[in-house]
């Protein structure tokens, strides 16, 4: 009779948080570029072509940028929900579902670092 792991090895928290903090790097670039595509005002832009061309690009642009912000939002949320998963490994809460109180299987976890719930229990939902 084998018991069940209750929580991971200091080992895998430490490659799991290796893990986050190198995809937290990640998208904080990714974030800085979109925040610099929506915010940017010096978009060489189409002032001294006719105006219904122009029309057509400023509606181009307001889309365009409407878009960089959602992108920026979710981000923002993902390095979010990855620093909260830093923070369950520094309390060895890392890797256990919220729900079913099992571990969250490890190719779940190098998948989606920042999971809660394990496939089960989202299954569930």
């Amino acid at each position: 009779m084998s018991e069940e792991k209750v929580c991971y090895t200091e080992a895998e928290l430490a490659e799991f948080k290796e893990l986050i903090e190198k995809k937290i790097e990640s998208a904080k670039q990714d974030l800085s570029l979109l925040q610099a595509a929506y915010s940017n005002d010096s978009d060489n832009g189409t002032d001294d072509t006719s105006p219904t061309f122009k029309a057509f690009e400023e509606g181009s642009s307001t889309l365009s940028k409407d878009e960089n912000m959602k992108l920026a939002m979710r981000q923002e949320k993902f390095i979010k929900n990855l620093s909260n998963a830093l923070i369950r490994i520094e309390n060895k809460t890392y890797g256990i579902c919220r729900v079913t109180g099992k571990l969250i299987s490890k190719e779940r976890l190098k998948l989606v670092p920042h999971a809660t719930l394990s496939i089960e229990a989202k299954r569930a939902q």
